[in-house]
């Protein structure tokens, strides 16, 4: 008998983590077709949805869209816009292919993991690495991430850095479209020092925690979606000074991590999307 409880009990924590990863779902995720409408981003970048997303062509000869079987590539038509003209310009500059990664779900909304934000169709990661050869099938589902920023966290890593990410990141700041990029400050810090004497663009590029292999592009909201909440202009200025300084500043010790939070109740357009999403099952 013991044995036996023993061996449930094995067999029960081996499926924790499947378990965890089930409830961990959002109801978002059930949502598998784009919602019909007029393209409509709604609410903010953090708790929000967008209605008549589409999906992002995968097949073109400028960009190359990765780990396409989670379809993380939906978004408002002004995203999908951004990308094709920023691929078609950094292609014709660098003659390397731009890397498409997470924007987001068919209806928006909040993934299981990995983002608090791209909830309204606006955001999009796009990978610091330029190939010139096209990736396989089999590295776009399962694509390896160039890790730019050195162990002690202070600097790009020299080995690794190449010009044309900053012509990269350069290119898509200065989409009059493009309201931010979060970047690591290491990567931000490399940006001041080459910028030279055109620099109003690293006011878009903002430092970060992580992001040392992609860059998050966020849109403005669009003329036409009236429930989409827009964020405050960045900080007057390149951000090469005191607020960048202040990224690499020790933390004051006995801090202590902040705690998790509720998510906010929906937009009540997204949360009537859900319902009738739901009413129709």
């Amino acid at each position: 008998m013991r044995q036996r409880v023993i061996g449930v009990l094995t067999l029960v924590f081996s499926m924790l983590p499947c378990l965890n990863a089930a409830w961990a779902k959002t109801p978002w995720q059930a949502v598998t077709q784009p919602v019909a409408g007029a393209p409509q981003a709604i609410g903010s970048f953090s708790n929000g949805c967008v209605i008549g997303a589409q999906p992002l062509p995968l097949q073109t000869p400028d960009y190359q869209v990765m780990r396409v079987d989670q379809r993380r590539y939906f978004g408002h038509p002004d995203l999908l816009a951004f990308i094709q003209r920023l691929s078609a310009e950094v292609r014709r500059i660098t003659s390397g292919h731009v890397l498409v990664g997470d924007m987001g779900m068919p209806a928006g909304g909040r993934f299981s993991s990995g983002h608090a934000s791209h909830q309204s169709g606006l955001d999009v990661d796009i990978w610091l690495q330029l190939p010139r050869q096209r990736w396989s099938e089999q590295q776009l589902l399962k694509p390896q991430p160039i890790d730019l920023v050195s162990a002690s966290g202070l600097n790009v890593n020299p080995r690794v850095w190449r010009p044309e990410i900053t012509t990269l990141i350069k290119t898509a700041a200065s989409d009059s479209d493009v309201t931010r990029i979060f970047v690591n400050p290491a990567i931000k810090k490399q940006l001041c020092l080459e910028a030279g004497h055109d620099r109003d663009w690293l006011r878009k590029v903002r430092p970060w925690f992580a992001h040392r292999a992609h860059m998050h592009v966020r849109l403005r909201c669009p003329a036409d979606s009236l429930e989409c909440q827009e964020q405050d202009e960045p900080p007057i200025g390149d951000g090469c000074g005191a607020e960048l300084t202040s990224w690499f500043q020790p933390k004051p010790s006995g801090r202590k991590s902040p705690e998790k939070t509720t998510p906010p109740p929906l937009p009540p357009s997204c949360q009537a999307l859900l319902d009738r999403h739901f009413a129709e099952k």
